[in-house]
């Protein structure tokens, strides 16, 4: 599964590589848009922004990211992006538990 573009609430997400060992998206978020607050049980992910300032809350802090920073979120670590002033534009790669997502809050009711 390669280049399929995945349309989300709050922009999109693209699925450029999905393998047994990696998984690598690109992901586009709207201005004042932002995802489910959220964790994982089994995946690892690292964000690396390309545009725009993503902010992240991890663990009820709030970090952000301006291009060319990365983070990486842990097992378990609660966690939401949001695209506060502009959009955003920014890659994920992870371990490849693309199901992996247990939603504490979310603005879109899912």
């Amino acid at each position: 599964m390669k280049n399929k573009k995945i349309d989300k609430p709050w922009g999109y997400e693209e699925l450029i590589e999905l393998n047994d060992k990696y998984c690598l998206k690109k992901l586009f978020m709207k201005k004042g848009n932002r995802c489910s607050l959220q964790f994982h049980e089994k995946k690892l992910e690292t964000i690396y922004v390309l545009n725009g300032s993503l902010t992240i809350e991890l663990n009820k802090e709030i970090i952000l990211l301006k291009p060319s920073e990365s983070i990486t979120i842990s097992v378990g670590q609660v966690h939401r992006m949001s695209a506060v002033d502009a959009d955003v534009l920014y890659l994920e790669s992870s371990t490849p538990e693309l199901d992996d997502v247990v939603r504490v809050e979310d603005d879109f009711g899912r």
